[in-house]
């Protein structure tokens, strides 16, 4: 039986990348199950990702493709939760147990192995409450690759680039090892 992964996709500019990592790990035989925000939605359709992970996409806490909600139904299968982007919204969301929509919902539920790949501006990434939110995660045993240096979308420089599909690939082979 294939490794079951979650994968969030938020609301900024590196979603497309996750169609990327998405495809990958399809790829490489795992049962990839996404779950987006509703603004990252508008970067990269669901159609994309059911395209590519052959499995349905949850945006909304009222799809219930089953008996019993979603979120619950995944939680309970997932081997590894993957969002890839992290923006500073889901960040603050997950340190601080909301749950307001299908992707926050689910991070509340779900009790396992976490690996995070943040992707937002610099100075977002530099914020101390960002800052406090990433460390408050780690202490919780949450894992993060990235986020790399670099020009982001706004012509910036600085940290704040998703990683490569490609490393973040690599971070998910290690962390179901």
């Amino acid at each position: 039986m294939s490794k079951v992964i979650v994968l969030g996709v938020t609301g900024g500019i590196a979603a497309y990348k996750s169609a990327f990592l998405c495809s990958k790990l399809v790829q490489a035989g795992y049962d990839v199950r996404v779950v987006m925000t509703e603004n990252a939605a508008k970067f990269v359709t669901p159609l994309t990702f059911r395209t590519l992970s052959r499995n349905p996409v949850t945006t909304s806490l009222w799809d219930e493709p089953e008996w019993k909600p979603e979120h619950v139904a995944l939680a309970n299968i997932a081997d590894l939760f993957v969002v890839a982007p992290a923006t500073a919204n889901f960040l603050a969301k997950f340190a601080s147990g909301i749950a307001d929509d299908a992707l926050s919902t689910f991070a509340a539920t779900y009790g396992g192995m976490s690996l995070i790949a943040p992707a937002m501006n610099p100075a977002m990434w530099k914020n101390p409450a960002c800052a406090a939110n990433v460390e408050t995660l780690k202490s919780r045993g949450v894992a993060f690759i990235g986020p790399e240096c670099g020009h982001v979308a706004c012509g910036e420089p600085g940290a704040g680039r998703m990683s490569e599909p490609e490393k973040i690939f690599a971070a998910v082979e290690d962390a179901l090892r």
